[in-house]
C-alpha cells in the first residue's frame, strides 16, 4: 500500500477536525446554517493553519444534501465524491497566475454546476496573482452568478489589492497555539503506534510556529527512524538550543566569563543552531531576569538587560547573508561583558535585606551631597512598590479603556487605512527611533475607528514596552502621518481575548461606549513620606500619576 505523509492522512475532513480555528469555523457553520453564503470569502493566516482544508469542508458543506448543523454529513453523494467533484474547482494561483488562467475562469463562471448547487472556485496562494490577473477578476468577483461562491487564501494579505479586499468576506485564520498543536501531536502518536516523548512533542509543537501542517510533517520526519523519539532527536535535527544550554551561557554571561561565552556561540554555530531560534530562546531568558531586576528595584542591572534585549533583536534585523549571523551575536554579547575582575556580579538573588535595598536605591540619588537623615528604608520600599503598583495599574487602564473605545466606531475602512500608515510609519523609525522600531517591527493594526488603533504584537512582555512608549509613539505618528491617534497594544493572547469579549457583548446587546482615560485611574493623594522621597529620589525612581 502506497504510504501516506501524515498532514495528508490526518488533514480535516469536517468542521469539527479542524483545530485551533473555532471562531472562523463558527461564522461558516452559522452562514450555512442561516443560508447566508457569500459570494466571495478571503481566507488569510500563517501557513499550515488550515485554511485550504477549511476552504474544500465549506466547499463539501453548502453542496451537502443533507448537511447537519452546518456540518457536511460525509453519506451523500456529493459529500463521497468531493475530490472528484467537477464544480470544485482548485487553483494554485503561483503557478497560474496570468491573465489567461483568471479568462479562462470567468468565461466558466457563467455554466452552471454540474452536480451541484454551488460552483465552487478555490485560488490558492492569491496574492501571487499578476496586476492585469486582478483586474480581470474584479467584475466578475463582484456580482458573480448566484450558483458560484470563491474562496481565496493567502498567507500574505498585505500584497492583495484593496480592490480585492472589498469585495470579499474576509476571516483571518490565527496560529494555532502549542497546547492544541501537542494535543493533536500525541493522538497522530497513539493512532500511528509512534514512540515519542511529550517533551519531544512539545518542543516540536514550539518549533511549528502555530503550524499544524509543519508540525505533523516534523513528526513525519523523525518517526522515520523507526525509534523512540526523544527531545535529543530534536535538537540534533533541527538546529534547536537546548534550554541546559541557555542556562549555561546565561551562567558565563553573568559572570563575566568572555572565554565560556565564546566557547558556547561556537559550539552552537559549529552544531548548526538556528541563529533566530537562539536568539528567541536567549530574549525569552533575559526577559524574565529583568522581571526579576525590575521586581527588586535594580534599576541600573535592568536597564543592562533591556538594552542587551534590543540589541539582540536588531541582530535579527541587519544580519547579512554574506556575513555570520555569530559573529554579530558574539560582539553584542561581549559589548555588555567586563573585563574588571573586581566587578561585582549580576546579582542571581533577590535582594530583600534592607542594606542591599538601600545600596540600589542610593544609585538614584541626584545630588552628590552627603544626606544625614534619611527615612527607614522599609518605608522607601514602600514607597517603590506602591508607585510601580499604580504604573502598572495605569497601564492596564489604559489598555482597557482604549480597546473599548476603539471598538466604540472601528471599521474595516479606518484598519485598513491605519495599517497602511502604520507600516509607513514602522519604516520611518527604523532610521529615526532604532528602540522603538526594534519593538514594532513585528506588529500590525487589527483594530482602528477615526481616533483609536489596536496594535498587536506577539508576546505580552513586548506589548507591555511598547505600552510604556505610546506617548512618543504617537508624537512620531501625528508628526509623520500628520493624524493624530491614540495607540494600545496587546499581545497575541489578550487580542483574542477581545475578540471573545466583543462577540459575547454583541450576542449580549452590550453597547460599547466611550470611556474616559483620566476618570478611570485612580487619583493618589502624596504621603508626607512620598514629599519627601520626591525631594530626596530622582523621578525616574519614584513617579506619581
Amino acid at each position: 500500500m502506497e504510504y501516506k505523509v501524515l498532514y495528508r492522512k490526518y488533514r480535516p475532513n469536517n468542521f469539527e477536525s479542524i483545530y485551533g480555528q473555532e471562531y472562523t469555523v463558527e461564522i461558516l457553520k452559522n452562514s450555512i446554517k442561516n443560508n447566508k453564503i457569500s459570494h466571495a470569502y478571503i481566507f488569510t493566516g500563517p501557513r499550515g493553519t488550515g485554511k485550504t482544508s477549511t476552504a474544500k469542508i465549506f466547499s463539501k458543506a453548502i453542496n451537502c444534501l443533507d448537511s447537519n448543523n452546518g456540518e457536511p454529513c460525509g453519506k451523500c453523494s456529493n459529500c463521497l465524491n468531493t475530490n472528484d467533484n467537477p464544480d470544485i474547482i482548485e487553483i494554485d494561483a503561483a503557478s497560474n497566475n496570468g491573465v489567461d488562467e483568471i479568462r479562462e475562469i470567468i468565461n466558466n463562471v457563467k455554466v452552471t454546476p454540474t452536480y451541484s448547487k454551488y460552483k465552487v472556485y478555490i485560488i490558492d496562494e492569491v496574492h501571487m496573482l499578476s496586476k492585469q490577473a486582478y483586474n480581470a477578476l474584479l467584475l466578475t468577483l463582484e456580482e458573480p452568478p448566484g450558483h458560484v461562491v470563491f474562496i481565496l487564501a493567502t498567507t500574505d494579505i498585505q500584497n492583495v489589492p484593496i480592490t480585492i479586499l472589498s469585495r470579499c468576506q474576509r476571516l483571518d485564520f490565527k496560529p494555532i497555539t502549542t497546547d492544541k498543536i501537542f494535543e493533536r501531536l500525541k493522538y497522530v502518536c497513539e493512532q500511528e503506534q509512534i514512540n515519542a516523548s511529550d517533551e519531544a512533542l512539545k518542543e516540536i509543537a514550539i518549533i511549528s510556529n502555530g503550524g499544524l501542517r509543519d508540525a505533523l510533517s516534523v513528526l513525519d520526519q523523525l518517526s522515520g527512524e523507526n525509534k523512540a523519539i526523544d527531545i535529543e532527536d530534536i535538537y540534533r535535527n533541527f538546529g534547536i538550543v537546548s534550554t541546559k544550554k541557555i542556562e549555561e551561557l546565561y551562567e558565563c554571561f553573568i559572570n563575566n566569563n568572555v572565554q565560556g561565552v565564546l566557547n558556547l556561540l561556537n559550539e552552537f554555530n559549529n552544531s548548526g543552531t538556528s541563529y533566530s531560534i537562539f536568539i528567541e530562546k536567549f530574549i525569552k531568558k533575559l526577559e524574565n531576569i529583568a522581571i526579576e531586576f525590575k521586581n527588586n528595584y535594580d534599576i541600573e542591572q535592568f536597564n543592562k538587560i533591556y538594552n542587551l534585549i534590543f540589541d539582540l533583536n536588531n541582530c535579527l534585523n541587519v544580519v547579512n547573508i554574506n556575513v555570520n549571523p555569530y559573529i554579530l551575536i558574539e560582539m553584542t554579547i561581549l559589548k555588555y561583558l567586563s573585563n574588571n575582575k573586581n566587578e561585582k556580579n549580576i546579582s542571581r538573588e533577590i535582594k530583600n535585606n534592607s542594606l542591599e535595598s538601600e545600596k540600589i536605591i542610593s544609585r538614584e540619588i541626584k545630588s552628590e551631597e552627603k544626606i544625614e537623615e534619611i527615612p527607614e528604608i522599609k518605608e522607601k520600599k514602600e514607597i517603590l512598590e506602591k508607585t510601580e503598583d499604580i504604573n502598572e495599574e495605569f497601564i492596564d487602564n489604559v489598555e482597557n479603556i482604549r480597546v473599548n473605545n476603539c471598538f466604540v466606531e472601528a471599521t474595516k475602512d479606518y484598519k485598513i487605512d491605519i495599517a497602511k500608515d502604520w507600516l509607513e510609519t514602522i519604516e520611518y523609525m527604523q532610521e529615526n527611533f532604532k528602540n522603538i522600531y526594534s519593538l514594532t517591527i513585528d506588529s500590525e493594526i487589527v483594530l482602528a475607528s477615526p481616533k483609536y488603533a489596536v496594535i498587536k504584537v506577539k508576546n505580552n512582555s513586548t506589548a507591555r514596552l511598547i505600552n510604556k512608549e505610546l506617548a512618543k509613539i504617537e508624537d512620531i505618528f501625528l508628526e509623520f502621518m500628520n493624524k493624530e491617534y491614540k495607540f494600545v497594544c496587546l499581545s497575541e493572547e489578550k487580542w483574542e481575548e477581545q475578540i471573545e469579549l466583543f462577540k459575547n457583548n454583541k450576542k449580549n446587546g452590550i453597547i460599547y461606549e466611550y470611556r474616559d482615560e483620566i476618570s478611570d485611574v485612580p487619583k493618589v493623594e502624596q504621603t508626607e513620606v512620598e514629599k519627601l522621597a520626591n525631594e530626596i529620589f530622582s523621578e525616574d525612581v519614584i513617579t506619581y500619576e
